[in-house]
């Protein structure tokens, strides 16, 4: 065995100790899918998210920002923190993605890759890296497909060789020549699960999704109104979505991790739709800070809890969200006009002495539709 494929060995025997599911090595080039990625970028699947079209360049290539790039060192962390009905869950546990439940998965992911990048440089003094954990212009999924840790679902989710798509994804690009492994076949066969489970239709054909119509999309990188026509596609979802995931027949074998960093914390288990409501910048830094949840910002998670409120009928959130009609914020104020107009009564009566006040042109027009309603 030679020294680099002794180090290979030595890096996923560490990834291992580390507690990464599973780890594989990758060519680093230009990607099959980099044609595909800007049809999708040109077609507007990527909807505001601007800065996937800034890096595309680096997304299809990364030796485009990283020339001495050679092989990457793909890592993977399993998640599920359960199993079974979602709406079980203690509090907002039910409304958010499973894998936003505990701490942020880009802390505990990035102190594990930075621990296995020092163990490689140790191993291998002056080599060169660029770690990164759902952060960076690459194309993590391309990379750990070629590194073998799995293929695409027609969710375009990547599904491991155990049949797991509860998975987060860590990235090691480097400058040594590592020997790389094989990728690993596509057996999702004739299956449309999840296409055929996806509420918006945003599986547009098998591995196409258009972002503008994902659950998870609006929810989190949306970031100002959600257009009133799409409100009820968020149905009870407050961050994220998972059913694609859930429908999967390769997930339904999966057993929770015993990762605690995964569980949900009290921040969710204890909390309610209510609770969000009167949210100020400082209480939501305090209690989200160092979870998934800070991806949204305060507007995303009031907008979107005011929504989700309205969509399930939630009085008690509804009546606590009467306070959103004078937040600082119009997105928030534009929101909550839509939300507590569709629960009508003397909530309207509320939109109506908050109409009197506004300023903003754009926001009152949502109080007029929303009274008009």
């Amino acid at each position: 065995m030679s020294r680099l494929e002794q180090l290979a060995r030595g890096i996923k025997e560490q990834a291992a100790a580390l507690g990464f599911g599973a780890a594989g090595i990758a060519e680093v080039g230009p990607s099959p899918y980099g044609g595909f990625l800007q049809r999708w970028l040109d077609e507007g699947h990527a909807g505001k998210m601007e800065w996937m079209r800034r890096s595309a360049a680096e997304r299809r290539d990364p030796r485009a920002r990283f020339a001495w790039a050679r092989t990457a060192i793909v890592v993977s962390s399993p998640y599920l923190p359960y199993r079974g009905d979602r709406r079980a869950q203690q509090g907002l546990a039910r409304n958010v993605a499973r894998y936003a439940l505990g701490e942020d998965y880009h802390d505990v992911m990035g102190t594990r890759l930075r621990r296995l990048a020092e163990f490689l440089a140790a191993e291998k003094p002056g080599i060169q890296m660029q770690p990164y954990v759902d952060s960076g212009p690459v194309l993590e999924r391309d990379l750990a497909a070629r590194a073998g840790l799995g293929w695409f679902g027609k969710s375009t989710n990547l599904i491991g060789p155990r049949g797991d798509s509860w998975i987060l994804l860590g990235v090691i690009l480097t400058d040594a020549e590592l020997p790389v492994d094989r990728p690993t076949a596509d057996h999702s066969g004739a299956c449309t699960a999840s296409i055929d489970a996806c509420p918006t239709a945003a599986i547009r054909e098998p591995y196409r999704v258009d972002s503008t119509r994902c659950i998870s999309y609006l929810t989190i990188e949306l970031r100002g109104t959600i257009p009133a026509g799409q409100h009820k596609d968020l149905d009870d979802w407050v961050f994220g979505c998972d059913i694609c995931q859930e429908v999967c027949p390769w997930n339904r074998k999966v057993q929770p991790t015993a990762d605690v960093a995964f569980h949900p914390g009290a921040h969710l288990e204890t909390a309610t739709l209510a609770d969000l409501m009167g949210l100020d910048a400082t209480r939501f830094e305090a209690r989200f800070r160092r979870t998934p949840l800070s991806r949204s910002k305060r507007r995303g998670l009031v907008r979107n809890a005011l929504i989700v409120a309205a969509n399930t009928g939630d009085g008690r959130a509804l009546d606590a969200g009467q306070v959103c009609l004078e937040d600082s914020d119009p997105v928030i104020r534009a929101t909550a006009a839509r939300s507590l107009g569709r629960a009508g009564g003397r909530l309207r009566e509320a939109i109506g002495r908050a109409r009197s006040r506004e300023t903003d042109p754009e926001v009152r027009q949502d109080m007029d539709e929303a009274l008009d309603a």
